[in-house]
């Protein structure tokens, strides 16, 4: 998807990159358009969260430690 799509109408501020097929071993690529964007190389980390109802996110660590630890205390706070 040359570009990226527009999503909701917010330009290209979000952007879907297509699909990708999970391997035998849990193994997914991430589309060559999402690597370049976001300066994703070979040996990087990422992080990846869940939640049951809503999904994955993927993101490097460093992008979403303030937001990791505003969930996790949220989430003490309800228990």
């Amino acid at each position: 998807m040359p570009g990226g799509k527009h999503v909701l109408g917010k330009g290209n501020v979000q952007r879907v990159f297509g699909t990708a097929k999970v391997g035998d071993r849990g193994q997914i690529v991430i589309p060559k358009e999402a690597r370049e964007m976001f300066g994703i190389q070979p040996g990087d980390t990422l992080l990846i969260l869940g939640e049951a109802d809503t999904g994955l996110i993927v993101s490097r660590p460093e992008e979403l430690t303030t937001l990791a630890d505003k969930m996790l205390n949220n989430l003490r706070k309800e228990k």
